[in-house]
């Protein structure tokens, strides 16, 4: 069962609680479902019940209590457990880890992509800056994902000044620097003007020319580099300044360049490299991957499933926080669980391939998948060969 498809389970319990008249609540069109946070259990959490205790007048543990048993009984769901103030804690039974690999073999690229920004412009405003540069450039292909657009465009921002309190919404060309930047383009220097407070209102008589609301501006000030990161490559100079979070000041360092298990980076790539590899050598034994369910007890199994489940909210996140670092470190826990799980994938000696080699490989190369899309998100090239 993937996110989208628990998440329209939990819907269903909600309809089934409102059907049976256990609650008076209009049944929300989404739910969210997203990996268990500290103190929670489970593959999945959601907080319908606490979405759902003002509307319903029950506090949410108890609106929880009520979900539970139609969430037992859906298919697919193994146990329910009640955290906290009223999350609800999912686990899964037979066929989870199955379903959410065809679900990446059949999205490809697309796996984890959304609409929560359907149709939005998020304007972007950042400073000459490099770092400022390159987060903005990766938030505009992550914002692509959820069906927004962003555009990025430049203020002036001096030390002994306040910023200004409006900026032209068209994009600018950004400084020059040897690494890709954001999409933008010509730019206006002069300010917006700003709403007038005693603004005339719209004509009732002619109710089509009704404005649409601006949208809102996100200013990017992420803490500057301590010097030029152009010197580690493309790559490396883009994990450098992508990987802390924005109020961290980034370490630039050869530290970024070595292939050891100490760089983050090297991590990632090198468990996308070791995918590719998996699939080469076991295509020689005349095995292909077959999605299906690898036991709890296989090492990094479970933890390389919960990765891969949680990508979508990742996404998410990163684009409602302006965050790339969120995906970045996704990217290293994934990794993490990959390399932990790359030694059960083939057959061992005169092992033959079996359907639980097949399950594995198909694993591992949604494994693949997701680290490849990612570092792509990040401007980051995933090689086949490291």
């Amino acid at each position: 069962m993937t996110p989208v498809e628990l998440s329209r389970t939990v819907l269903r319990a909600v309809r089934r609680a409102v059907d049976e008249g256990e609650l008076s609540v209009v049944v929300p069109v989404r739910a969210v479902v997203t990996p268990p946070g500290p103190g929670g259990c489970g593959d999945y959490a959601t907080n319908i019940a606490l979405q759902l205790a003002r509307p319903a007048g029950r506090p949410a543990r108890q609106v929880a209590e009520i979900l539970r048993p139609h969430l037992t009984r859906s298919e697919g769901v193994a146990d329910v457990a009640i955290t906290g103030p009223g999350f609800l804690n999912i686990r899964l039974g037979g066929g989870a880890g199955a379903s959410l690999v065809r679900e990446i073999q059949r999205r490809r690229d697309a796996y984890g992509h959304g609409d929560i920004l359907a149709g939005q412009i998020v304007p972007l405003r950042i400073p000459y800056d490099i770092r400022a540069e390159v987060v903005a450039d990766t938030l505009v292909r992550i914002v692509a994902t959820q069906g927004g657009r962003a555009e990025v465009h430049h203020i002036h921002i001096h030390r002994s000044c306040a910023e200004p309190a409006g900026t032209d919404l068209s994009r600018a060309e950004p400084a020059g620097t040897d690494l890709p930047q954001a999409k933008t383009a010509g730019t206006d220097p002069s300010p917006a003007e700003p709403p007038h407070i005693n603004a005339p209102q719209a004509d009732p008589a002619r109710p089509h020319r009704l404005h649409r609301p601006r949208p809102q501006i996100t200013t990017l000030r992420p803490t500057p580099a301590p010097e030029d990161p152009t010197p580690l490559g493309p790559d490396a100079a883009r994990w450098a300044l992508l990987h802390p979070a924005s109020h961290d000041r980034p370490r630039i360092s050869a530290d970024h360049l070595l292939q050891r298990e100490s760089n983050p980076l090297f991590r990632v790539r090198y468990a996308h490299a070791r995918t590719r590899a998996l699939i080469r050598n076991a295509a020689a034994l005349g095995c292909t991957g077959d999605p299906g369910d690898v036991p709890e007890d296989v090492p990094g199994g479970g933890e390389l499933v919960g990765a891969l489940a949680g990508y979508p909210a990742v996404l998410t996140q990163a684009v409602l926080h302006r965050a790339p670092d969120r995906l970045a470190r996704h990217l290293v826990t994934t990794a993490d669980a990959l390399l932990a799980f790359q030694h059960t994938v083939l057959p061992l000696g005169d092992e033959k391939p079996s359907a639980a080699h097949r399950a594995r490989l198909a694993l591992a190369e949604a494994a693949g998948t997701v680290l490849a899309g990612g570092l792509s998100l990040l401007g980051i090239s995933a090689p086949d060969y490291l």
